[in-house]
């Protein structure tokens, strides 16, 4: 159990530049605090208590806003950045080294039985506001980004934005490691509505000099053939 709280703080002092020291961790941080209780609760409900884990789950969301069925199964070194409102669904299954930020939520998608929540991958990040709703597979080393809503499995080492969440990097561009195999920089994300309207916006722009053209070539037309009619009025007169 020492073990496992140890690995818990180191994952906290080395996911979060705003972390001091070891005691502050300990004392701070509802993310910390959130897993270790649901770690209790998970226990008693793997013993098929019901009650008790539910009252533990209850005062961990009471105390720390974070909502963990006792049923979820959380690997090692996951790190819960200012989670306020973030929710974890019964059968979802999270990997190692996992960061979830605020208002995440692994949820399902309707009232079927079994397995229907969100199995995550090892060293992946979900970004603030994302929600992953289904019983399916977020690849090792993927990345949500912030306000996403993943609906389909997303292969392992993509990038996933938008609603509904699309997978717009697999395997391309390489990044620079960081500490921990993690990569944290969820705000560096490809913009694939940004594209679209710039692309669109060349296009427009390519239509409007077409346009601009043709407007020139049909007046220097016209003062051509204005200028033969009144060379014939003037031949008449």
């Amino acid at each position: 159990m020492f073990k496992q709280m140890n690995e818990d703080i180191n994952a906290v002092l080395a996911r979060d530049p705003a972390a001091k020291n070891r005691l502050e961790v300990v004392l701070c941080y509802p993310g910390l605090h959130a897993i270790w209780l649901h770690r209790m609760a998970h226990a008693l409900y793997k013993r098929n208590w019901v009650v008790l884990p539910r009252v533990i789950n209850t005062f961990s969301r009471f105390l720390t806003g974070i909502d963990i069925h006792p049923g979820a199964t959380i690997g090692p070194g996951l790190f819960i950045d200012h989670g306020m409102g973030l929710v974890i669904g019964e059968t979802c299954e999270i990997g190692s080294n996992v960061t979830l930020y605020q208002g995440v939520t692994l949820g399902g998608t309707g009232k079927e039985k079994g397995k229907r929540h969100p199995t995550i991958g090892n060293n992946v990040v979900v970004a603030c506001g994302s929600k992953v709703l289904g019983s399916f597979k977020v690849g090792d080393n993927s990345k949500i980004g912030s306000g996403s809503v993943v609906l389909h499995e997303v292969p392992a080492n993509s990038v996933v934005v938008g609603i509904p969440g699309r997978v717009v990097t697999h395997n391309g561009i390489k990044v620079e490691p960081c500490a921990g195999g993690i990569d944290l920089n969820h705000d560096v994300l490809p913009d694939p509505v940004a594209d679209y309207e710039t692309a669109l916006n060349n296009h427009m722009k390519i239509i409007d000099d077409r346009l601009k053209g043709l407007e020139k070539m049909i007046i220097a037309k016209q003062k051509i053939i204005d200028e033969q009619l009144k060379k014939q009025a003037e031949r008449k007169e």
